[in-house]
């Protein structure tokens, strides 16, 4: 068993290039100069955190926690859970984890999304919650729809759901995307297309999982967090690591 102070060199061939000309909003986001490490204050580090108090139980039910009582969101409902997890394993508690996501049209509840799939009423598409003792979440919301995109002519996004994890502070924030095992988008959409390893794509690419199902009622996928080591999960906000 490792050590429980050792180091692992991140593997940088797993993770994109800032500079990726086929997904094109890239070429106005990528740096020009070489990047500047910034050292956090105690502050910044330490704080501020939330607790059990800060979140209510309806926070992580995306089904109902935007619908009018007695209703819910529509589309296939689904159960998202997993663990969040260190280079070695070891399950991460406490820690905030947040999803934003599309309805099942393929239309986020944003006043920028002209999409023309409708708004769903009865769904917001946001969530939060916080992990366990042995460092899992869990969120019940419906599975996302594919949407086209002005990339290219016909681009499309595969079914996604974004997860961001704060550790103890708010300036230590990593975000990725979470997509579903079987998408046939996956392999074609530019954005994933951007990730040389295929490893690192499978592991952004969560597995049904049929032991968690609900009968009768929901499918679960699962999707586990690896927040650090050779082989942490893609994180889109941390490429030069974290």
């Amino acid at each position: 068993m490792a050590s429980q102070g050792e180091f692992y060199q991140r593997d940088r061939r797993r993770h994109p290039p800032a500079l990726a000309p086929d997904y094109k909003t890239s070429t106005s986001r990528s740096p020009r100069y070489s990047l500047i490490s910034l050292q956090n204050s105690a502050s910044e580090l330490t704080g501020p955190v939330f607790g059990h108090n800060d979140i209510d139980p309806i926070d992580s039910d995306l089904l109902h926690n935007y619908a009018k009582a007695g209703e819910s969101a529509i589309g296939q409902r689904m159960l998202l859970h997993g663990r969040v997890l260190d280079e070695n394993a070891r399950p991460i508690p406490n820690t905030l984890v947040e999803i934003w996501q599309a309805n099942a049209g393929g239309r986020y509840r944003h006043k920028k999304d002209t999409y023309l799939a409708p708004i769903d009423p009865n769904f917001g598409g946001c969530g939060r919650t916080l992990t366990d003792d042995e460092g899992r979440y869990v969120f019940h919301t419906i599975k996302p729809g594919p949407y086209p995109w002005r990339n290219w002519v016909n681009d499309w996004r595969p079914a996604h759901i974004h997860v961001s994890v704060f550790g103890a502070g708010f300036a230590q924030r990593l975000i990725t995307q979470c997509y579903f095992e079987g998408d046939p988008l996956i392999p074609i959409c530019p954005i994933v297309q951007t990730i040389p390893d295929p490893q690192a794509i499978e592991q952004l690419t969560a597995a049904m999982d049929l032991n968690a199902s609900a009968p009768l009622d929901m499918l679960a996928y699962k999707f586990d967090i690896v927040l650090r080591g050779r082989r942490s999960t893609v994180f889109a906000n941390r490429l030069e690591g974290n």
